[in-house]
Order: C-alpha cells, then structure tokens, then sequence
C-alpha cells in the first residue's frame, strides 16, 4: 500500500506495519488504521520521536515519543475491555507513547507538550492500540 503524505511524500506502507486502532483515537474515532515512522536522523543518531500517520486520510499525522523524554512514566491499569482491543496478554508486549503538540506563537518558536493526560497503548506484537485517558492523572514531580 502506498500513500501520499503532505510531510513525507510517498510512504510504502507493509501489511505486517499497519497498527489498528479499534476505537480510533479522541477526536478522529473515524480514523483507525496508522502506521509508524521516523524522520530521517542526522549521523544515523535515535529518532528523538516518531511520526503515526493515518492511512485513512493521509493528511492527519501525530508526533508521538516516549513519556521518559519528558521524565515520566506511567503505570497504568487495562481495564478488561481495553485488554480484549488491545489483544495483550503478555503486559511486556505493551508500549505507552505520548502524542505531541507544539504551541505555535507569532513570529517565534513554540514550546513542545506532551498529552500525558491520554497517553497511547500499544501492543507491538498484535499492531493495535488504544488512547487511555485518564479521568484523574494522579502524579507528583521529582527532581
């Protein structure tokens, strides 16, 4: 499968890397079918974040990364519902990742936020996954 992405060209898309989202993400529930990538690094450094873009409309697209780039981690609790989407049976086979957003002020560079408020679940394995969004983020910051 092949799409035309407004950041990345073309992308050839493998059956085997396309992650389900059964109940699509908040906001874009219509949308549900992703795939992963990262943007090209210089000196072959680790991508910092990584890019999931829709294959249901090419043009939606989210920077995601790893919750410890931002000095947190979560533990969180499935429900059995959210267990029985993500079809994890094994919690090793589960990923959480943040979505990304930066402010975009006039003139200026903006600042990058994480939503830690719904951080995404994945199962690397079974390629789905879940947005879990919490009710009440319970936290505290250390230093």
């Amino acid at each position: 499968m092949n799409i035309e992405t407004p950041n990345a060209a073309t992308l050839a898309i493998q059956p085997d890397r396309i992650i389900e989202f059964p109940a699509g993400l908040a906001g874009f529930e219509a949308f549900r079918r992703y795939t992963l990538f990262h943007p090209e690094t210089a000196g072959g450094a680790l991508p910092r974040y990584f890019i999931l873009q829709s294959l249901d409309d090419p043009a939606l697209a989210f920077n995601i990364a790893d919750p410890a780039l931002f000095g947190f981690s979560y533990e969180i609790k499935l429900s059995d519902a959210e267990s029985a989407a993500l079809d994890l049976a094994d919690p090793s086979e589960a990923a959480v990742v943040v979505i990304l957003a930066k402010d975009a002020p006039a003139g200026g560079a903006g600042a990058l936020r994480a939503n830690l408020q719904a951080p995404l679940v994945l199962n690397v394995r079974a390629r789905r996954g879940i947005q879990h969004v919490f009710a009440r983020l319970n936290y505290h910051v250390t230093e």
